[in-house]
């Protein structure tokens, strides 16, 4: 793993483990990091008096009362406590991020989309600024649904900062290189790899390498957890100690910032007069983490037959129905197919769950022309969709020897909402005009003659 070198006045916790540099490997786990000697206290979490002068606070993603398992809370060691910074807020308009409920009455939602990539703009876009919000589904007043949003960033934040009232960030890069500078450590991020961003955590981005490109899925629900594997057992899909939490790191900076807060679909700024990345010890389990997706261990048929695309899924955010995700994250990435006489690529289908698909690289098997990497494609609720006409001959003619599905990486934003396209998708997006004449050349292949195939 690449060092993480940090940028210039901030001080990180002192790395223990060479192999995992500025990173503590797990999902879910209880950490504990200080990135001075002695600032975290032991055998309890608010001491009279904590070390250095420092102020305990406690950052809850979950209600107190929550379940054991579901349970999600840090405690945090800062310079100042988070009222120092807030104060008075000025309402600004970032008018590219939209937020459900968003329903644009001259927008058709109904529909099977594709898009190309989103191009990058001439003039300067940071996180913010650069925020380009593709499709909305559920309600964010009562926590349920999400949000798709291109992201296109050229230039840091530099004394800027952000955090979500509404919702967690999933970030899936496709070109260039990101930094997060959170208040509970620093993040480097790269194409083939994700992040997960929490609700109610501040933090600065940065460009490490740009132009940058991606896609984030901005969950209003409850949080993102591994899927339950079943009679899978205890391996395979997203292992635990593959994901990484950053250790400690600090500013301890005066000067002239502001933190822009969104809360309830809309963007609030305040000025501040310090960084606010100011803790300089921390544990719990509520923080970032990334995750590397090569390291993903796919799980497939080996004698017959195509499985549901949730085998693949590497993350789940749940609803309040059994079995039925607020949000599945799915990864489709490089494996053998060598099921016999079975149509190998993804069959026709028609979904109660809403299908947002990307391409970060390479070629989709079951649409092998024109969706391109860095583009997008939406098949919604009960819409059908499947394999082109190319896709499907190839696959019903193909001599089915074990055969390496290579150089592919897409994934899939899946809900149970609705997923309405916003003005920007519609109207300014490169969206893909002939992309629902795909199936106009398939054939009726019809023959009533007994026996025959």
């Amino acid at each position: 793993m690449t060092r993480v070198e940090l940028p210039r006045g901030m001080v990180r916790a002192p790395s223990v483990d060479p192999i995992h540099d500025g990173y503590m490997p797990g999902f879910g786990n209880d950490f504990e990091t200080e990135a001075l000697p002695g600032a975290l206290p032991q055998g309890m979490n608010s001491p009279q008096k904590c070390a250095y002068g420092l102020y305990g606070e406690q950052l809850s993603g979950t209600a107190f009362t929550a379940p054991a398992h579901r349970n999600e809370r840090t405690w945090c060691y800062r310079i100042r406590p988070s009222v120092k910074h807030s104060g008075r807020y000025t309402k600004i308009n970032l008018p590219y991020w939209k937020t459900a409920p968003h329903v644009d009455p001259d927008v058709v939602s109904l529909g099977q989309y594709r898009w190309d990539p989103v191009p990058h703009a001439e003039q300067p876009m940071t996180w913010l600024t650069g925020m380009r919000t593709m499709t909305t589904a559920g309600d964010v007043n009562t926590q349920i649904g999400m949000a798709s949003h291109i992201y296109l960033v050229t230039h840091s934040m530099e004394d800027s900062y952000f955090y979500s009232a509404d919702s967690e960030l999933l970030v899936v890069p496709q070109e260039g290189r990101l930094r997060f500078c959170t208040e509970l450590g620093v993040l480097d991020l790269a194409p083939q790899e994700i992040a997960i961003l929490p609700r109610g955590l501040v933090y600065r981005v940065e460009v490490l390498d740009g132009p940058c490109r991606g896609f984030v899925c901005e969950n209003y629900g409850q949080t993102f957890d591994l899927p339950d594997r079943g009679p899978i057992g205890a391996n395979c899909m997203a292992n635990r100690r593959d994901f990484k939490t950053p250790v400690a790191a600090f500013e301890d900076r005066e000067t002239a910032s502001t933190l822009t807060i969104k809360w309830c679909g809309q963007f609030h700024e305040t000025a501040l007069g310090h960084s606010p990345l100011d803790v300089v010890a921390w544990h719990g389990n509520y923080c970032p983490v990334k995750y590397d997706l090569t390291t993903y261990c796919p799980v497939g048929a080996v004698l017959f037959d195509h499985p549901d695309p949730s085998i693949f899924t590497v993350l789940t955010a749940p609803s309040g129905v059994a079995g039925t995700a607020n949000i599945d994250f799915v990864l489709f990435r490089e494996r053998w197919m060598v099921a016999e006489n079975t149509f190998r690529p993804p069959w026709y289908h028609k979904n109660v769950m809403s299908e947002l698909m990307g391409n970060i690289y390479g070629q989709y098997d079951a649409k092998p022309q024109g969706f391109v990497p860095g583009g997008m494609s939406l098949h919604n609720m009960m819409l059908p969709h499947g394999p082109d006409r190319d896709a499907f001959e190839g696959a019903s003619n193909a001599e089915l020897a074990p055969h390496k599905l290579d150089n592919t990486m897409s994934f899939m934003f899946e809900t149970r909402f609705p997923q309405h396209l916003t003005r920007f998708a519609a109207k300014e997006a490169p969206l893909q005009d002939n992309y629902i004449d795909c199936w106009d050349s398939l054939e009726k292949k019809f023959d009533g003659t007994p026996g025959k195939k």
